[in-house]
């Protein structure tokens, strides 16, 4: 008979104890599974956070840097900031520095121009030779005959001077009355019933030049020149041009020797005898055959020389500028009473040559000789 402790299971008697003992020991088993899961799932967690630490302290570590790196960054942007202000400031003074530099240049520029115009002006000149009458005389031997005719020609500049309005020039005839004059501080000079103050000036002259200019032409050669572009290649246009200026029918002749310059379309040519130029250059056109007709203009072939110049300047000591005339009267009874006044010994004046006035809103150029006397423009 079965023990009252036991149950039969499927036919089979069974221990309690034991069942209880077996479901003691599976779910001692389970735990240990949950505790050893437990334990796996917190190395893990332990392991990432440190993982977890070590990238906080690579990003914080990461992070500082980047702030560093900004903070060196900010330092140096206001370190070059502050040289490009400096930088700027200094090309800024720079700046009005240059500014300051030209305006003073270009003003001494002006000053240089007007002073090269005045001395352009003063030695400018231009002289219009007279047409003289020629003599035949003689016919030269063959021996005697030139290649060129030489020519001098002697050019004077007269001394002048530029009168403004409200002066005078006032010349005597002898020189200690200029002298008497010009010691003077002022003038007074009395116009009927009222009285101008007149101050005398030593006067000086431009500078004044002299020089010879010698010019030969040649009676053999002639220059020529074409407006037209060459239609013929060099060589073919040089033997066209002789062929050209050989033929008598066209007013030419032997041709001695002929340059050509096709970059300018001009040259020269000169002739076995003399005469041939001397008509070219009379009649200044030439026609040549270069495949169609081409005119060319023809010019007298010279030389000249400057020779003997000389500057010369002085002031003329019987002449005396009058300066700060008012106009209280018209020109012709105003000039009347200052030639009056310095006429006057009492006024230290004497015997008046010539005497000018410009009155106000005019100007006059004198002009003076060598014996002294003026002439006016």
């Amino acid at each position: 008979m079965p023990d009252a402790a036991e149950k039969p299971v499927n036919g089979e008697l069974v221990n309690p104890d034991e069942e209880r003992m077996s479901e003691a020991a599976a779910e001692l088993k389970k735990y240990k599974d949950l505790m050893e899961s437990a334990d796996n799932e917190k190395s893990r967690l332990l392991l990432e956070k440190a993982e977890a630490e070590t990238e906080k302290k690579r990003a914080e570590a990461e992070l500082q840097s980047f702030m560093d790196s900004e903070d060196n960054i900010s330092e140096r942007f206001k370190r070059d900031l502050l040289e490009v202000q400096e930088e700027r400031e200094s090309l800024d003074r720079a700046n009005q520095d240059l500014k300051r530099d030209l305006y003073d240049l270009q003003k001494k520029l002006l000053l240089k121009r007007d002073e090269s115009d005045s001395l352009r002006r003063k030695f400018k000149i231009e002289a219009r030779i007279p047409v003289k009458a020629v003599k035949f005389a003689r016919v030269l031997a063959r021996e005697e005959a030139e290649d060129q005719v030489e020519s001098k020609f002697t050019v004077t500049q007269t001394p002048s001077f530029l009168l403004k309005s409200g002066q005078a020039l006032i010349t005597f005839e002898e020189e200690k009355v200029a002298e008497q004059i010009l010691r003077l501080a002022k003038c007074s000079v009395a116009c009927d019933k009222a009285k101008i103050e007149v101050k005398p000036y030593t006067l000086t002259l431009d500078p004044s030049v002299k020089f010879e200019v010698h010019i030969q032409v040649s009676k053999k050669s002639v220059r020529f020149c074409s407006n037209a572009p060459p239609t013929l290649p060099e060589e073919r246009m040089r033997d066209r041009l002789e062929l050209s200026f050989s033929r008598a029918s066209r007013g030419g002749g032997e041709v001695e020797k002929l340059e050509y310059h096709k970059d300018t379309g001009s040259g020269r040519v000169t002739f076995l005898s003399t005469g041939v130029a001397e008509n070219l250059v009379h009649r200044g056109k030439f026609c040549v055959d270069a495949g169609s007709d081409v005119v060319l203009d023809v010019l007298p072939l010279y030389e000249y020389q400057l020779r003997k110049f000389q500057t010369y300047s002085g002031a003329p000591s019987r002449t005396v500028l009058l300066g700060g005339i008012q106009a209280l009267m018209n020109e012709e009874d105003l000039q009347d009473h200052l030639e009056i006044h310095f006429q006057k010994p009492s006024n230290y004046g004497g015997e008046v040559e010539n005497i000018k006035y410009v009155p106000d809103g005019a100007q006059l150029t004198a002009f003076f000789s060598e014996d002294g006397k003026e002439k006016e423009d």
